[in-house]
């Protein structure tokens, strides 16, 4: 039987949103740039103002939405990371970071700060920063006040210390509900401070103060998280440890950082499957690829719709 050459009008529909009907912009994606010598996975690749902006230029062409721009490193302390980042001047981080905060903003590109210092978030947000993510979960009320005297949106995402994995900081009874509860006081905060709930966010912090398990657990409960706090959730599994260690390569080593991108996917997916709002990666072309599939296989089990 040959098919008729003029599709129905639900074809052309599906054809005009994306895959299984699903719009193309299923999750907000955050390209990662770490303008920093340091950083686990690509430090000293982009800390000079025209490596940097091109690399965010090439986020955005791949289908970025932000660009999460951080001048500290927050490697923990651990296993895998050894001694963990060293502590940043406040200058030294202003210094790293303006210069490529301004020339984003100043090309029409939503522009997240990556940053705990309330300094920095102000001259940010100043110049033109759309988010501050906040990797301490507002342990800085003057952080939280540089977001209130704003119109800038703030993400808390959920940590215990430095986000050390090798002390009392990964006991848990039961983590999800313990980093939601952890996470409820850290909105308390912001809100106390005058950040509107409107303009909150959330992140459970993966690999932060967790073990891998851990890690595993609050993705594949990714809804019943971002259910019980009811904000907007921004979930970052990109290349991180509990990844490799996870999924080993076949001699039992750790894949390292680079070799992280299949696992990566594989977790992004998880995360859109469980009703994420953005994805914060390194890798975005490939990221948005898995989260357009994950989200259509999310679609097409709501509506018990089935193609081939």
């Amino acid at each position: 039987m040959v098919r008729s050459a003029e599709r129905s009008t639900e074809e052309r529909d599906d054809a005009d949103r994306g895959p299984v009907g699903v719009a193309p912009s299923v999750v907000s994606l955050w390209g990662v740039l770490n303008v920093t010598p340091d950083s686990f996975s690509d430090g000293g690749r982009f800390d000079s103002l025209e490596t940097a902006l091109a690399h965010a230029r090439r986020m955005r062409d791949e289908g970025a939405d932000v660009i999460d721009v951080g001048g500290e490193s927050s490697r923990p302390k651990g296993k895998d990371y050894g001694d963990g980042a060293e502590h940043v001047p406040m200058a030294e981080e202003l210094e790293r970071v303006m210069p490529v905060v301004e020339a984003l903003v100043a090309e029409g590109i939503t522009v997240s700060l990556d940053t705990v210092k309330a300094e920095v978030a102000r001259a940010g947000l100043a110049a033109g920063a759309r988010f501050v993510n906040d990797v301490s979960g507002g342990a800085s009320r003057e952080l939280l006040e540089a977001v209130a005297d704003s119109d800038g949106q703030l993400v808390l995402m959920h940590n215990r210390g430095k986000g050390e994995t090798e002390s009392g900081n990964t006991h848990y009874s039961d983590v999800v509900a313990t980093v939601a509860a952890e996470l409820e006081q850290s909105v308390a905060r912001a809100r106390d401070a005058g950040v509107p709930e409107d303009r909150l966010w959330i992140d459970p912090g993966l690999g932060f103060a967790k073990t891998a398990a851990q890690s595993m657990e609050l993705l594949t409960r990714t809804a019943e998280l971002r259910a019980r706090l009811g904000l907007p959730m921004l979930v970052g599994p990109s290349r991180k440890s509990f990844i490799a260690r996870t999924a080993p390569n076949a001699d039992g080593t750790l894949p390292s950082p680079s070799e992280r991108e299949s696992g990566t996917a594989v977790a992004c997916a998880l995360a859109v499957l469980g009703g994420c709002d953005a994805l914060r990666v390194h890798d975005v072309g490939a990221m948005r690829q898995a989260a357009l599939l994950a989200h259509a296989h999310r679609a097409a089990i709501q509506e018990v719709r089935w193609t081939s």
